[in-house]
């Protein structure tokens, strides 16, 4: 639409048009459904490429949590918009791969822009036998969060799936994982440029890594948790960057390596939450390196059941200064020990680790979403 479009219906009246494109482009997108129900040249307006080029001409992205449950089978992303405390979808990206459900990908912000890496589908067969079959992909989306558009980047030259994936210095780092051709674990990393839209090889890893997660912090890439064949179990691997070169270093995180965990970032101090301790966020000293127990959840109690639920799968994530955790999955127990159901949860919890004394909050639960977090992905403007 051109900007000269309707001049006779002005935008807003008693403004020129391009001072009130202005004023819409700075509302965060949180609010943009509620806009668009004002009138159709709103609407309009702000589905222009005008009203996007001037948003991505500011840096006017807002903050954006990108968050995809196991009840979204069709793939459908929610977002969340903090300042509006409102969740929205995202449009659906569609693949050539059979349709199924996407597991084992990694998905990061980069550059003001949401990729979604890798992974594959599980397939069934035949309608009869329920077999599935893996499709191990190396596929990269995109969503633009100021066009609200995804579209296909450059595919990782290794398709990979359960693998590690960091940002460091607005490039992204893969490493290690599984696919069909290296099912015992990968050595192979790659390095991602989105300015160039271009992947390039880096040094292999020492030992393959399958069931891996990726950590940035203190500038370096490290390569935890997952199943690994090496002489030391209690070792694991970090990338320097400016090196170029991998170090083997001393295993120092507090969980297994077969543990479920959710680690969370924030100004260079590390969050984590394990399986077996899901009601304990505990932090890492950036001086003496040591792990001491900082945020203790609340529990979850439904109207119609008074025993503390069991919570399990969530997703964890860091954002301005606030520790959140998403959705997730509760064990509510029967009569009796031996009989529970599972209750899927869309609820959103958050709190300032740094402010005492602790004060938990709940945002608003995510639109038609939960269960088991698949992926989350914060970014801010």
């Amino acid at each position: 639409m051109s900007l000269r479009e309707g001049e006779h219906q002005a935008i807003i009246p008693g403004l020129p048009d391009d001072l009130a494109i202005q004023c819409l482009a700075r509302i965060s997108h949180g609010y943009h459904g509620v806009l668009e129900c004002v009138s159709k040249r709103w609407r309009d307006v702000m589905r222009s490429s005008a009203y996007s080029h001037i948003k991505a001409a500011n840096g006017w992205s807002g903050d954006w949590w990108f968050v995809l449950t196991e009840r979204q089978h069709d793939g459908q992303w929610n977002a969340y918009d903090p300042e509006a405390n409102n969740w929205h979808h995202l449009p659906r990206f569609h693949t050539d791969e059979p349709p199924g459900d996407h597991l084992g990908f990694s998905c990061v912000s980069v550059s003001k822009k949401f990729l979604v890496i890798g992974g594959f589908y599980e397939s069934p067969l035949s309608p009869i036998f329920p077999e599935l079959k893996t499709f191990v992909m190396n596929d990269v989306w995109l969503f633009d969060p100021f066009k609200k558009q995804w579209s296909r980047r450059a595919s990782m030259k290794m398709p990979r799936s359960e693998f590690a994936c960091v940002v460091i210095s607005g490039k992204v780092y893969v490493a290690g994982g599984y696919n069909s051709s290296e099912p015992g674990g990968i050595t192979n990393a790659e390095i991602y440029d989105p300015v160039t839209d271009r992947w390039e090889d880096l040094p292999s890893m020492p030992f393959p890594q399958m069931e891996c997660s990726g950590v940035s912090y203190q500038g370096r890439f490290h390569v935890i948790g997952g199943k690994v064949n090496r002489d030391s179990p209690n070792t694991y691997d970090v990338f320097d960057p400016n090196k170029g070169v991998w170090h083997t270093v001393e295993y120092t995180w507090p969980f297994s390596r077969m543990m479920w965990f959710s680690i969370a970032v924030m100004k260079e101090r590390i969050y984590v939450i394990t399986e077996w301790d899901a009601d304990t966020i505990r932090a890492r000293n950036t001086q003496t390196e040591e792990w001491c127990t900082v945020v203790v959840l609340p529990p979850i109690v439904l109207a119609d059941h008074s025993r503390p639920l069991e919570t399990f799968g969530y997703g964890f994530v860091g954002s301005r200064g606030k520790l959140y955790v998403i959705g997730g999955k509760a064990l509510k127990y029967l009569s009796d020990d031996r009989e529970f159901e599972i209750t899927k949860l869309n609820m959103v919890r958050f709190c300032n680790p740094t402010v005492l004394p602790l004060e938990w909050k709940e945002a608003k639960p995510m639109r038609g979403a939960g269960g088991n977090v698949r992926g989350c992905a914060v970014l801010e403007e």
